[in-house]
């Protein structure tokens, strides 16, 4: 049931005109970025060929679109997930879908896997970008492995951010304001760490921008891994309660 739900969903959000124009327009944007990058590299390049242990190729082109691109994803993700269950309870057809014998883990996981599958596909062609340096260049490929699985899983948190907001808000715009605003907040949460005398320890484990960046440099720690699988269990948990308590009510 839950595949079932989430084909539905990733039909549904594949098929729609908004999932397209984002995907475009994200497209659009990263190919920009993505020549911007290999044009810098190559003006570098003669200056770099004589510096012992000089950024290469990954490190100036490929770091940073990734980068980027999970600022993008930032603005996308919560005008992709606002609909998720916004949609379900304006059209009347919540209702049906909680009376129906199925769990709410089923309806939860089923609609998250859905928006995972479309996020996936932009993760894929993004990296599509990088690897097409191959033909005339050399990648790192245990760092550009780093940064693909960095950007999968901050897709992934987003996600789960999403559909919680889209759980407990009346209207799709509400949901998607909301999603913005809590990732922001988790985003430049770190900007205030280094503040005063004393690092604020506790802000620096909950901004998800310091374990992106971590997994970005390469640097794979299971501290940073379990921070996302957390995150997204988190998300998720809350939004069945959500759902648990709206089953209740009807």
């Amino acid at each position: 049931m839950v595949f079932t739900i989430a084909a539905r969903e990733f039909k549904s959000l594949f098929l729609s005109p908004l999932a397209w124009t984002l995907l475009a327009i994200l497209q659009v944007i990263l190919a920009f970025l993505f020549l911007t990058q290999v044009e810098t590299f190559n003006m570098l390049q003669p200056k770099l060929a004589g510096l012992d242990n000089a950024p290469g190729l990954t490190d100036i082109v490929v770091t940073p679109l990734f980068g980027n691109a999970g600022i993008i994803l930032l603005l996308v993700t919560p005008l992709l997930t606002m609909r998720l269950v916004t949609e379900e309870r304006r059209n009347k057809t919540l209702a049906l879908l909680l009376s129906a014998p199925i769990s709410n883990f089923d309806i939860v996981a089923g609609k998250y896997l859905g928006v995972v599958g479309l996020l996936l596909i932009t993760v894929v062609l993004t990296a599509l970008m990088p690897l097409s340096l191959l033909v005339g260049g050399d990648l790192d490929l245990g760092k550009f492995a780093a940064n693909l699985l960095a950007l999968t899983l901050l897709a992934a948190a987003f996600a789960a951010a999403g559909l919680y907001t889209s759980c407990i808000a009346g209207h799709p715009t509400i949901a998607a304001i909301s999603a913005f605003g809590l990732l922001l907040l988790l985003w430049i949460l770190d900007w205030s760490a280094g503040m005063g005398e004393q690092r604020a320890y506790l802000f620096e484990y909950l901004s998800i921008l310091r374990h992106f960046q971590n997994i970005q440099s390469g640097l794979i720690s299971t501290t940073d891994i379990v921070y996302f699988l957390l995150f997204i269990v988190l998300f998720i948990v809350l939004s069945i309660r959500r759902l648990d308590y709206d089953r209740l009510q009807k």
